[in-house]
């Protein structure tokens, strides 16, 4: 029996990311979108390609939500995409009640689903799809900290003209300008970054890892980053689906971990077939929790803006 994910949006991120995972070959993907006749094209092609890639999932497109029925991990990617000179901020009032409309439909159809939200801003859009749906915070997370930290790894690889699977890399806080890159806790197989790399070069890689979406965004003009951001997803899907409980940097529901309480923000968790089965929690020093700290609080003005 295989599993069932459901994307909702298919846009860019989210039909790259239900490509993703019915190649992986364990799960039946639904992919839903309001406009008429583009998940449809979009499954339809994505089966056809199962021949070639050697893949028997179901893909269905539809505009209803009756297809999503007892999905196993829903991924929420619908949202409007951010242009160039737009923050991530400036989508919020907008992409809430997108973000509110799906999660009441993707709750009433699988009551039992884990939420992977990935609509920007991505923090607030996580509050409203855990106060709409009414599910536990281990059922709610975002995804965030897995794409910062790719970029941040990604930038500190080719810093070094090393392997990018050699580096390891921990982002942390809000999805945003405000997010917490930790050269402290990046490695390259095992050697901190702070002896490898000139003090001015790792500012340097940390400020390019705050502005990587924002970089993505200035080259495309009319589009904003979706390959990585998809794959980011997809790692969490499939840590979930296969119980691999990987310590992934996600956007969790803080009840007091890190001196931060009813509020999501990035930090490292467990996750795994239950969601997140555990909240990780580092010892940071003074500068690192002060700057963890200003991040929840721009995420906390959101959530005031947004009144829930």
């Amino acid at each position: 029996m295989r599993f069932k994910v459901t994307v909702v949006g298919a846009g860019n991120v989210g039909a790259t990311a239900a490509q993703r995972i019915v190649e992986k070959g364990y799960a039946d993907v639904a992919l839903v979108d309001i406009i008429e006749g583009v998940p449809q094209g979009k499954a339809l092609d994505l089966l056809e390609a199962g021949p070639v890639e050697g893949y028997d999932g179901r893909v269905i497109g539809s505009n209803r939500y009756e297809e999503t029925e007892n999905s196993d991990v829903v991924v929420i990617t619908a949202g409007l995409p951010r242009k160039p000179g737009m923050s991530r901020d400036d989508l919020l009032l907008k992409n809430y009640e997108i973000v509110k409309g799906v999660t009441e439909q993707v709750a009433r159809f699988s009551p039992r689903a884990i939420l992977v939200i990935v609509s920007n801003p991505l923090d607030a859009m996580c509050q409203v799809a855990l106060k709409v749906s009414g599910f536990p915070r281990e059922r709610v997370v975002g995804m965030a900290g897995i794409l910062d930290s790719a970029r941040f790894r990604t930038f500190i690889a080719m810093e070094l003209g090393v392997s990018m699977e050699s580096v390891h890399a921990l982002v942390m806080g809000g999805h945003g300008d405000t997010m917490v890159p930790l050269p402290r806790f990046a490695t390259v197989m095992g050697v901190p970054i702070t002896e490898l790399i000139a003090p001015d070069r790792i500012e340097a890689l940390v400020k390019r890892t705050r502005d990587g979406g924002a970089e993505i965004v200035a080259h495309l003009k009319t589009g904003s980053a979706f390959y990585a951001p998809s794959s980011s997803a997809v790692e969490m899907v499939d840590s979930i689906l296969m119980d691999r409980k990987k310590i992934l940097p996600c956007a969790a529901y803080l009840q007091g971990e890190y001196g931060i309480k009813d509020l999501y923000v990035g930090v490292p968790v467990k996750l795994g077939s239950r969601g997140i089965e555990q909240i990780v929690q580092l010892k940071l020093n003074e500068t690192e929790r002060a700057m963890l700290q200003k991040s929840a609080d721009s995420v906390a003005e959101l959530v005031r803006v947004m009144k829930i």
